[in-house]
């Protein structure tokens, strides 16, 4: 199964009374979630499942992709490690599946998965960390596929 976790672009900064799921992205984080789109069109496997966040932010960061998304509340901010995990079929799935989600959880989702404790792994704003696990007989191995951020896109 191949697990790709991309953090919303940059979001402006809340307001005192404001609904956190109301923020929208700044105009550098619609920059960030185009250039990410635009590589993750090329790079994904046509078959990849994509889930969103319900929040409006993970919602414009989906929509630069430009592909059919479902949007699943189990991956609101609150959401834990292990019930993003549930809900994509880690590591059973058949298909690629990509998460636009938040932090700590996404950091939290690597570090488990790559070392088996959930610690608090860092994943800067409209970044992608794609896992893979590939079986070889009766075990499975984990491995780091890629890590793509828009500063390492161009201009």
């Amino acid at each position: 199964m191949d697990l790709i976790l991309w953090r919303h672009a940059e979001a402006e900064v809340g307001k005192v009374g404001e609904n956190d799921e109301d923020r929208v992205l700044t105009s550098k984080g619609h920059r960030q979630a185009w250039k990410m789109g635009e590589w993750l069109e090329r790079t994904l496997p046509n078959t990849t499942r994509i889930l969103v966040s319900p929040t409006r932010r993970t919602v414009q960061t989906a929509e630069a992709l430009g592909r059919k998304y479902k949007i699943n509340p189990g991956l609101a901010p609150s959401a834990t490690a292990e019930s993003i995990l549930s809900i994509v079929n880690w590591p059973e799935a058949r298909e690629p599946v990509l998460v636009v989600g938040h932090q700590p959880t996404l950091g939290r989702i690597v570090a488990y998965i790559l070392t088996g404790k959930e610690q608090d792994w860092a994943v800067r704003k409209s970044t992608a960390v794609w896992i893979a696990q590939k079986e070889r007989g009766e075990s499975a191995t984990n491995y780091l596929k890629a890590v793509m951020a828009p500063d390492m896109l161009g201009k």
